[in-house]
């Protein structure tokens, strides 16, 4: 049985829904799940005054050091300016331990995002985060066109080969979609189904 982390930093929401997602395709494999968040750094006046979620359903994650117990890990954030949060980014740079003993060489990664808008920066966040997973040595599995819920032009939605996405809109009022939701599901899957083949 493979052993599946999924990561993750929400401000809003957004990403703690597909998070549930990506670990419901992943136990949908067989896989044992856990779902953790990173900490916020925001402080807590800001944190208030952007109306950041505060009731959240996760765990937070305390030790960078538990990284190196799992088979494969799958990585959320919402997009800033492009790029992973500071929240998120804070936290994988405390790796650098595990990347110089090579703690995940060879274990799976995969990358997940939200963004306000269609053109908000998902590929060049995901692409941060799988740039991370590449440097701690990592097998990336993205979201592959066999989810085909992905393509057309049928509604506004979100998704890419490089991972599953949601669109959140400028104010955070659109929550994740079924489609997208679907999308991460299977991303979590593909994830547990490669682990096992590499760890089984």
């Amino acid at each position: 049985m493979a052993k599946v982390l999924v990561l993750y930093y929400s401000s809003y929401g957004h990403l703690s829904q597909m998070a549930d997602a990506v670990a419901e395709g992943a136990r949908s494999a067989g896989a044992e799940v856990d779902i953790l968040r990173v900490p916020e750094t925001a402080p807590a006046e800001v944190a208030k005054a952007a109306g950041f979620k505060s009731d959240h359903t996760h765990p937070v994650i305390d030790n960078v050091e538990k990284l190196a117990d799992y088979d494969a890990i799958v990585i959320g954030s919402p997009t800033r300016f492009g790029r992973v949060s500071s929240q998120l980014a804070s936290f994988l740079d405390q790796a650098g331990g595990l990347w110089f003993r090579g703690a995940l060489n060879g274990k799976v990664g995969a990358a997940f995002t939200s963004t306000a808008s269609q053109h908000g920066g998902q590929e060049t966040t995901l692409f941060s985060i799988i740039t991370n997973l590449l440097h701690f040595g990592m097998t990336v599995v993205g979201l592959d066109y066999g989810f085909q819920g992905q393509m057309g032009l049928d509604e506004i939605k979100g998704g890419s080969p490089y991972g599953a996405t949601t669109l959140a809109d400028g104010d955070g009022s659109r929550q994740p979609s079924a489609v997208e939701l679907d999308g991460a599901r299977y991303q979590g899957r593909r994830v547990a189904e490669t682990a096992a083949k590499l760890f089984g």
